[in-house]
């Protein structure tokens, strides 16, 4: 099966550097490979992450969840201490929730898409205009 997992930071703090998110990428598709899983796409911005992930279906993916949130918050908090010390006092990274969803209704393709753009267009024309109508009011 295929999944869609979001992991956003706690208090939504704009935590994530370019190089945090691409090591959490890293450490996030070694983890997956350790479960037999395959990643598939990846993107964020900076106070969250989405992953595409192919997994077998009985796999357990509260256990697999918890196992990648615990272990990339831990080697991150490791790995970029400083950094995240501006925005944390006490060792926490992710938000206790999560989202996570199987692919069907939508093409692979189309969340595939949706992933990779992350981050990238961050200021739509559609989301331009919405923020020019909140100030003006």
């Amino acid at each position: 099966m295929k999944y869609h997992l979001v992991f956003v930071t706690k208090y939504r703090r704009k935590a994530l550097s370019e190089a945090m998110r691409d090591r959490a990428q890293a450490i996030i598709t070694d983890l997956l490979q350790a479960w037999r899983c395959e990643m598939i796409e990846f993107g964020g911005e900076e106070d969250h992450i989405h992953m595409l992930f192919a997994a077998h279906p009985a796999l357990d993916m509260s256990k697999i969840v918890n196992n990648l949130k615990t272990v990339s918050s831990r080697r991150l908090r490791s790995e970029f201490a400083d950094e995240l010390r501006k925005f944390y006092w006490k060792p926490v990274l992710w938000h206790g929730a999560y989202y996570i969803g199987t692919v069907g209704g939508a093409t692979l393709e189309t969340v595939k898409r949706y992933v990779e753009q992350q981050g990238q267009d961050k200021w739509s024309p559609s989301r331009r205009a919405a923020q020019q109508n909140k100030k003006g009011r």
